[in-house]
């Protein structure tokens, strides 16, 4: 019987080595996959010369896992996620979450991962441990309010403007009690916990509203793991369907929330796009209000053109933008930002 052949596994920071990203991405094509720019480092499975496996580490986020075909039958996969998941451990990452095609789920689940949502028969988030979602509802039950009408918003806040001040008390109208998600992950113009001071402060005049960081259950699109969907249309749709299911199955019977409240989008796409996943997914089981976006000068108000205005030093024009609170928190802290999303 031939002996089955020993990996040798070798640690890769991308930073300091862009050359080995060559191989990784050859390893990669070959199952149909590509290289998200996102991964920091990767852990690689050598066979002599032979690069035969591979996995990426974004943060906590698992991605780029590939494996020769020729040698799947070796349990390489276990092994690669074992390697990255202690790389991971070794950068305070504990909490883990991985992405892949429906056809792996069973494979990845053998590797002491449990799935959380999919998107038809195309992705599946999973977590290395199955007990994350259920303690997350645990954390948020306790934040339960009492009412008959309870309320939900989800931002971005990119930054905080007079459009948002305006949906928000447009929702508290209608709502007992408004719980208000401020999406979490840092792959904004403004950092999250800049994000998270101006939503605090331009809410603060309104009793029955609560802020929550948004946590890693509620997805930030730039992050959303895309290296297995060659189609953007199909990233777009996984990525809206996997957070909206979350929200309605695990999120909003925690919170015992009734009605989702979103803005109109006229400017992009991709919000526009994921408005009708809510409409489709979630309206079934908690009532979504979408909200006429607030004008000025006849403009619907757009925190993209905050930001442009920011970036000229415009502080007599952002004005007509933003509520006092965000306006001097923008003079205080308008040092040099990063050009995302």
């Amino acid at each position: 019987m031939d002996r089955q052949p020993t990996p040798d596994f070798r640690l890769t920071m991308v930073a300091k080595h862009p050359e080995r990203l060559t191989a990784i991405c050859r390893l990669l094509a070959e199952s149909g996959l590509e290289l998200d720019q996102d991964v920091t480092l990767f852990v690689e499975a050598w066979c002599g010369t032979q690069l035969v496996g591979c996995a990426g580490l974004a943060d906590n986020v698992i991605k780029c896992v590939a494996v020769n075909e020729p040698l799947r039958g070796i349990n390489l996969s276990s092994q690669l996620l074992t390697e990255v998941e202690n790389a991971a451990l070794a950068r305070g990452h504990f909490h883990l979450f991985l992405c892949c095609r429906l056809a792996n789920k069973e494979r990845f689940s053998h590797c002491g991962f449990w799935p959380i949502a999919q998107s038809g028969n195309d992705v599946v988030l999973m977590e290395n441990t199955p007990q994350g979602i259920r303690r997350y509802c645990r954390s948020l039950r306790a934040l339960r309010k009492q009412g008959n009408s309870i309320g939900a918003i989800v931002m971005n806040a990119n930054p905080f403007t007079l459009g948002h001040r305006y949906l928000v008390e447009q929702a508290v109208k209608q709502c007992d009690w408004l719980h208000l998600f401020v999406v979490q992950q840092d792959a904004s113009f403004f950092s999250f916990a800049d994000r998270m001071k101006m939503v605090q402060a331009g809410v603060a005049h309104l009793p029955n509203v609560s802020v929550h960081p948004g946590s890693e259950y509620i997805i930030s699109r730039a992050t959303f793991p895309a290296y297995f969907l060659k189609e953007s249309g199909k990233v777009q749709q996984a990525w809206s369907e996997i957070d909206v299911l979350i929200f309605r199955d695990y999120i909003g019977p925690a919170l015992g929330i009734t009605r989702r409240f979103i803005g109109s989008e006229p400017f992009c796409e991709v919000t526009r796009h994921y408005n009708q996943t809510l409409h489709q997914l979630l309206s079934s089981h908690i009532r979504v209000v979408e909200i006429e976006r607030l004008r000025v000068n006849d403009n619907a108000i757009s925190a993209s053109e905050v930001r442009r205005r920011l970036r000229a030093e415009q502080f007599s024009r952002i004005q007509e933008l933003v509520p006092q609170s965000t306006l001097a928190y923008l003079k205080t802290h308008s040092g040099p930002r990063k050009e995302t999303a």
